[in-house]
């Protein structure tokens, strides 16, 4: 068998990265017809996967105008050939009679598959993101992988944290409580920036401390208590906390919480917001910010929102409701006062769509759901980040409504661990649940 293999392309892989063209070197590609065809259907879309949609649409363009995709294009220098193929004897191709011959899916396999039979030489593998196509490839007996080339991580459970515990020496914990400045020896570990550490007596366990790695040659930072709590928020728990020094923290831009339901990222979020951004803080001249600006990603936007009866807000808001219900909750449900801050302008609601364009300034922004972000939107929105703003990251990776991402390569994900080295920057994740007993054994449990 020749060791030049064939790679078959799902739909799901170039709506994923249209780049995983390029990711395959001197082996052989081919798209299915059915393929193309599905990729067409998501060109207008005014989300990542339109954007992918697009973008494959003009690597193919640019290719055809090389060649022949029926005979095969050079995808790259040093690459192999890119053809396009399709098969209506899907039966003689191997393809089992009670596979519906109409669902994409099994018309994209049998196109896999009539590859193979006329290259009995070469090692075809088909290329997939989606779990239940894989399945059925593996049952039919034809190699498949992931297309995972875009994950942030290896597995999930290999996610910065943004807390570590750390032994030291007795009289190190009571000296930091004294106020003593205390640089850590840290030759054979390695920590982030902003890293929270659980200092812990070497020869009494229950003696600790909670400090902030800022760097080896800066001295730990003792965590601010915020006894009277942030917009009447008090921490519950050190996760908490932890959260609640860096949304406070001017000095850091960039902040990203992972947490499961009832874990009160978005609320820690939102009451921090609420406490940089309101007059009476202004006057006391502590850092602050002229407006707040929350937004959560509308996964049906890009595709079916303008066919939605109603006015803009009014077809937002289903999307937005859980926004406003955090925001009326630590009103104390008063709706006016609510209603004030949004007609001056000093609170904003606006769908991700309306923010990628603009320039952001003087803001505190917070993106809540942005687990089922893809990297490029991700991407689109921070740099959208202007001087003196500060953006906040919100998600849960185990609640991922996006198609086209999972729990390692959506935005959320690639944002911890790419800013986990920036000193901007800073994470934490939220495992105990706050907001009740019952949310809190539905999400271990459930």
């Amino acid at each position: 068998m020749s060791r030049k293999k064939i790679y078959v392309l799902d739909t799901s892989a170039l709506l994923t990265s249209a780049d995983c063209i390029y990711a395959y070197g001197k082996n052989d590609i081919v798209i299915p017809f059915k393929v193309l065809e599905e990729i067409d259907k998501h060109k207008k879309r005014q989300d990542g996967v339109g954007t992918q949609s697009r973008k494959t649409i003009r690597i193919l363009d640019d290719l055809r105008s090389t060649g022949s995709l029926f005979n095969g294009v050079r995808i790259r220098k040093g690459h192999g050939l890119l053809y396009a193929w399709g098969t209506k004897d899907l039966q003689s191709a191997g393809l089992p009679e009670d596979l519906d011959s109409s669902i994409p899916d099994h018309l994209i396999i049998a196109t896999a598959l009539a590859v193979r039979k006329h290259h009995p030489d070469r090692k075809v593998i088909m290329i997939s993101r989606d779990i239940n196509m894989r399945v059925i490839c593996d049952s039919l007996g034809l190699p498949t992988e992931d297309y995972i080339s875009n994950q942030a991580v290896d597995d999930s459970d290999n996610i910065f944290t943004g807390f570590s515990s750390y032994l030291v020496d007795d009289q190190l914990i009571d000296r930091f409580y004294n106020g003593e400045e205390i640089i850590l020896d840290l030759e054979t570990t390695q920590y982030r920036p902003n890293q929270f550490l659980m200092l812990v007596s070497s020869s009494n366990e229950k003696k600790t401390a909670i400090a902030r790695y800022v760097s080896p040659t800066m001295p730990l930072k003792p965590l601010n208590k915020y006894k009277k709590g942030v917009w009447g928020i008090k921490p519950r728990n050190k996760e908490q906390q932890f959260a609640i020094d860096l949304l406070m923290d001017s000095n850091i831009q960039i902040v990203t919480l992972i947490g499961k339901a009832g874990s009160g990222k978005t609320l820690c979020a939102i009451a921090a917001a609420l406490q940089q951004t309101v007059d009476d803080f202004v006057i006391r001249g502590e850092p602050c910010y002229s407006r707040m600006i929350v937004s959560r990603p509308v996964q049906p936007l890009g595709k079916d929102l303008g066919f939605l009866p109603g006015s803009l807000e009014e077809k937002m808001k289903p999307w937005l409701t859980p926004i406003q219900d955090n925001l009326q909750f630590l009103m104390g449900n008063d709706k006016t006062t609510l209603e004030m801050y949004l007609e001056r302008g000093r609170i904003e609601i606006e769908a991700l769509t309306y923010i990628r364009g603009r320039s952001i300034a003087n803001a505190f922004i917070i993106i809540d759901e942005a687990q089922n972000l893809t990297t490029h939107e991700l991407k689109t929105i921070i740099t959208r980040v202007g001087e003196g703003s500060k953006i906040i990251l919100t998600g849960d990776i185990e609640q991922i409504d996006n198609a086209y991402v999972d729990e390692t390569t959506n935005g959320l994900t690639h944002a911890v661990e790419k800013f986990k080295d920036f000193e901007l920057a800073g994470h934490v994740t939220l495992h105990k649940g706050e907001r009740s007993k019952v949310a809190t054994w539905a999400a271990k449990y459930l």
